[in-house]
């Protein structure tokens, strides 16, 4: 990849971000089955909801595993205490040399509360200061009016339209256009990400 691996584990004062481990499945599966009618609009894998427990612990098996290998970054975004799950988020080796994408979600309950912006923030922040990213870049439906909105909150520069890039709504259904949202290294100092403060651990739980 080119880059430092992201950190294993994030906290902020209302949250944990952290690599996933299997004992999580029974959180994940929780905040995704109560959260069905909200997501189902914008996340695809969302259809295949809700799986059974099993499925969930061979998923975060997953997960874990492409984490360890430097592959590709999911993460589960907690309660400060661990007891429940907010949302999911990542860093997605998705856009080439020096680059990664964020994805996120946030459970029903807990949207309007600012934490998807948080996430994205602090992400972006870990993706250029702990990672040393050139770019940072955020997809998004052009139909949900409430992500397209983090983005552009956060400084991020909207490059354009994509077309079909994003996979169905439904199986066998068309492909979905996207917006492309991105920030460069050097507009990290100027961007509201700034005004989110984080700590960052290794997979020792080290602060670094």
């Amino acid at each position: 990849m080119g880059v430092t691996p992201p950190p294993y584990r994030i906290e902020t004062e209302r949250f944990v971000i952290r690599c996933y481990d299997p004992p999580d499945a029974p959180l994940l599966k929780e905040a995704i089955d109560s959260s069905l009618d909200h997501l189902r609009p914008w996340m695809p894998w969302a259809r295949d909801e809700p799986q059974p427990l099993e499925q969930k612990v061979e998923l975060l098996r997953t997960f874990r595993g492409q984490f360890d290998l430097g592959t590709n970054f999911a993460y589960g975004v907690f309660e400060p205490d661990e007891s429940r799950q907010l949302g999911g988020a990542g860093l997605h080796p998705r856009g080439g040399e020096g680059s990664l994408e964020i994805g996120y979600f946030i459970r029903a309950d807990a949207i309007g509360r600012g934490l998807a912006t948080e996430v994205a923030a602090v992400l972006t922040r870990v993706g250029f200061e702990r990672c040393g990213l050139a770019r940072v870049d955020i997809q998004v439906d052009p139909a949900n009016d409430r992500s397209v909105r983090i983005p552009r909150k956060l400084g991020f520069v909207e490059e354009g339209r994509l077309r079909r890039r994003l996979d169905p709504h439904d199986e066998g259904g068309p492909r979905r256009d996207s917006l492309m949202f991105t920030m460069l290294a050097e507009e990290l100092a100027a961007s509201r990400c700034m005004q989110y403060r984080y700590r960052a651990y290794d997979a020792l739980d080290s602060e670094i």
